[in-house]
């Protein structure tokens, strides 16, 4: 796929982004500036015993900021959070939704914020609400450095009874501010710094390869796989090293800028049905195929996989193929993340694996793709991948 710059453009910028070690501490400032003193937090159990829901909480008592919190997101987040967290904010009232956690909470609260602002609706409206009106303020505090979900206005949300992921979001939940404090990912285990930076170097790759890319998309991407690559390996290795961690965050951010502008792929595609259908982790489903993906394809990518290896510094391939060079290095980052697993091993069934290729191929990311898939380029995959 060349080079393509479009005759016309137009760039939505995704939000006000305040990044630092420590900003957390300006919560209450950023809360009033957006015409409010009242801030309904959305967050998970882990966060809360983990103490970070404690210290925000002290930062918005300090100030005076009247607040609740909604703590119940799931791993998956699943229509019944959103619905359970809506019924909890429309009783509180008007509020900015404070959504801090990773992709999971992040996109709970902007269903939150979409229900709150529409009485009467539930999660499983989720195809209506994108007419519906708008939703409260938010401002998202990412804990882990990979989903970018603090720069887009939807949330991909597991329904249970159809078992299948659902886009629920609109315009008005785009964060207004993203709150970057990487001192919040310090505690984050080595599995879950893995599992969520492979997703920002995905969404950094698949944006490079997409068929939405642009100049912009291209100029966030090409950055976003720059600093990912470098610096996830390091902040998997110690995860206390606090500049690791501040360059990953920013990495992950900018990975969010280039997907929401230029959507993502196949990768993505798979990603979500395998998690809906066995509830593996987003990120290591993501790494399970992306290997067999970036293989598949190399041939309607090549432009942007010579891209991908130049923003890793990788050095010119003796033999000129810029397209194995960068498939290789994934290879050699994904292995020192020790995330890779073969779909058996993450409990998918034989039997499940044509219900699999009809979700990924359902879903519209997938219409990104450089070389778009038929069910069985994608059975091939999943078979390659098992």
């Amino acid at each position: 796929m060349g080079e393509f710059i479009p005759s016309t453009l137009t760039i939505d910028p995704t939000c006000r982004i305040e990044f630092g070690p420590g900003r957390v501490e300006d919560l209450p400032e950023l809360v009033s500036s957006l015409g409010m003193n009242r801030a309904f937090l959305v967050t998970d159990h882990g966060l809360r015993a983990a103490g970070i829901v404690d210290q925000v909480l002290k930062v918005l008592a300090a100030a005076g900021v009247e607040h609740d919190v909604y703590d119940g997101v799931g791993a998956n987040p699943s229509t019944g959070n959103v619905d359970e967290g809506a019924a909890k904010a429309r009783s509180f009232g008007a509020a900015v939704v404070v959504a801090l956690g990773g992709g999971s909470v992040l996109d709970a609260a902007k269903g939150i914020s979409l229900l709150v602002g529409n009485a009467d609706a539930e999660a499983a409206d989720a195809d209506a609400l994108w007419e519906g009106l708008d939703g409260l303020p938010l401002i998202a505090i990412p804990t882990t450095s990979g989903t970018g979900a603090e720069t887009n206005g939807f949330g991909v949300i597991e329904d249970t009874a159809a078992c299948r992921k659902v886009y629920l979001g609109h315009p008005s939940v785009k964060p207004r501010i993203a709150l970057l404090d990487p001192k919040l990912t310090l505690g984050l285990p080595p599995r879950i710094t893995a599992a969520t930076g492979i997703d920002a170097l995905v969404h950094g790759l698949e944006s490079l390869a997409s068929r939405g890319a642009n100049p912009a998309s291209t100029a966030y991407a090409t950055q976003a796989v720059a600093m990912v690559g470098r610096w996830l390996p390091a902040a998997y290795q110690d995860g206390s090293d606090l500049e690791a961690r501040a360059q990953l965050m920013l990495g992950a951010h900018l990975a969010g800028q280039a997907l929401t502008i230029s959507g993502l792929g196949l990768v993505h595609g798979i990603g979500h049905a395998l998690t809906a259908h066995t509830g593996t982790p987003h990120g290591v489903a993501l790494a399970a195929v992306l290997e067999e993906v970036l293989e598949f394809s190399a041939s309607s990518a090549q432009h942007a996989y010579e891209q991908a290896a130049r923003a890793l510094r990788l050095a010119p391939p003796a033999d000129g193929d810029w397209t194995r060079a960068a498939i290789e290095a994934v290879r050699e980052i994904s292995g020192a993340l020790e995330i890779k697993q073969p779909l058996r091993e993450l409990g998918v069934r034989p039997d499940q694996l044509h219900s699999i290729a009809q979700g990924a191929l359902a879903d519209a990311v997938t219409r990104n793709a450089p070389r778009r898939p038929t069910d069985e380029d994608i059975l091939g995959i999943l078979r390659a991948a098992y």
